[in-house]
């Protein structure tokens, strides 16, 4: 009896174990499949499969059992993390992400019967190559989409490694896409949200003046400001980026109304680019209305953005309130409204006045640029993180770009002439 009970629980344990392994199989299928399939194809069908950008500059190539990359090393440097690599150590990377349309793979079907693929993507490796050169060794991320295709024409993030010749010891978050996969402290560029709740809630935001005296007294703690610039209208409260003014206007809309907007804008959601996954930024509520609540309307306390979510909001400031979602892969047909295009107007034009009377023109010769500048402090001890949003009136041009330099200091002086050299390389072309 106790022999049959025996071999009866070795068979059930068997069959459990049978089940756990196919269960575990399938779930290695649905998340591996297309790796599997195009190591198996590339490996042995002889089919070749490149990755090039959008003027055919050749980033990637596996065939015949052969992996290569871009012949120049800096451009392998440049779009390290547009392309990845064949480990997958990239998350965001082509070659991880963009499997399926390499492959032809199928869940149901398996490796589809093809010829040779050539993936183009929509990213100018020669403008990838003046961001990482405006870095200049900085940690950091600029990008830049044309606001009317949603094609995503720069994508860089520093630090970075080559590929083909990886350091024996990495930069630290040299796989880290700060583009996409990234949230750093905004600073003032979080004000552009404030502004946008102000306008839709505040009646009179337009027909009064906040007054600045260098700092405000919120319960006891100073909101320091910038500069002392005494009474101002709102347009210039945003020119000047006065901390006082958008601690008062914090005050007013109160943690719920600017949680609200942080989410609406996608600031504090994790979005997504042609299936790829972006970090969520985050804005904590504090009801108690104090100093913390003051600072949070301003970019600071415990806000984090993604740059990829502030180059989408600057698009849609750009196209009216509707922002055509970026792409990787070409001319998208995804639209998503984020404000209306009366407030979307309304903050385009202040963004402009920021350019035309605080940060100058002639910083930015022949570009009609309407931007805002963030200076994040980190409070480790280091420099602030240099912000740089905005977008190009431009019918020719039309580019919303986001930069940011961690611990560059100035947003102006460290992001913006990041910005204008990527931007006076693209608008020559």
């Amino acid at each position: 009896m106790k022999k049959v009970s025996l071999r009866a629980f070795s068979a059930l344990l068997m069959a459990m174990l049978i089940v756990v392994g196919l269960f575990v199989y399938v779930i290695r299928y649905v998340k591996d499949g297309e790796m599997w399939a195009l190591y198996f194809d590339e490996s042995t069908s002889g089919c070749e499969y490149t990755i090039t950008d959008r003027n055919g500059t050749v980033l990637a190539k596996m065939g015949s059992g052969v992996k290569s990359y871009a012949e120049d090393a800096n451009t392998r440097i440049a779009c390290y993390h547009l392309t990845g690599d064949y480990t997958g150590n990239v998350g965001t990377g082509a070659l991880k992400s963009f499997q399926r349309q390499l492959s032809g793979f199928s869940l149901i079907t398996g490796i589809e019967e093809r010829d040779d693929v050539n993936l183009q993507l929509t990213v100018d490796a020669e403008l990838n190559l003046k961001a990482y050169e405006a870095l200049n060794g900085r940690n950091g991320a600029v990008m830049i989409c044309n606001y009317k295709t949603g094609e995503v024409l720069c994508m860089v993030s520093s630090p970075s490694i080559d590929p083909l010749n990886p350091p024996e010891v990495l930069p630290d978050g040299a796989y880290i896409n700060r583009c996409l996969s990234a949230s750093f402290v905004p600073g003032s560029v979080f004000k552009l949200v404030t502004l946008t709740a102000a306008l839709e809630n505040l009646d009179d935001i337009y027909h009064r003046t906040f007054s600045c005296a260098g700092s405000l007294n919120v319960k006891g703690v100073s909101i320091n400001c910038t500069g002392t610039h005494g009474e101002q209208t709102i347009e210039q409260a945003l020119a000047n980026s006065c901390n006082c003014a958008f601690a008062q206007i914090s005050l007013e809309l109160g943690p719920d109304i600017i949680a609200e907007y942080a989410e609406k804008l996608g600031i504090t959601t994790s979005l997504t680019i042609d299936g790829i996954s972006t970090a969520s930024g985050n804005y904590d509520k504090d009801s108690s209305m104090s100093a913390a609540m003051a600072w949070s309307g301003i970019g600071q306390y415990n806000d984090l953005v993604c740059p990829y979510a502030m180059m989408r909001l600057a698009a849609a400031y750009a196209n009216g309130g509707t922002v055509v979602e970026p792409s990787l892969l070409g001319v998208s047909d995804k639209k998503t409204t984020l404000l209306s295009s009366d407030t979307a107007d309304k903050v385009a034009s202040m963004m402009n006045y920021n350019v035309v009377y605080h940060y100058g023109t002639g910083k930015f010769p022949g570009l009609n640029i309407y931007a805002k500048t963030g200076t994040a402090e980190t409070g480790d001890g280091k420099a602030s993180h240099g912000w740089f949003v905005g977008f190009l009136n431009d019918d020719e041009h039309p580019y919303a770009f986001v930069c940011i330099v961690e611990n560059g200091g100035s947003g102006l002086g460290a992001a913006g002439s990041v910005i204008n050299t990527v931007l006076q390389a693209a608008v020559s072309k």
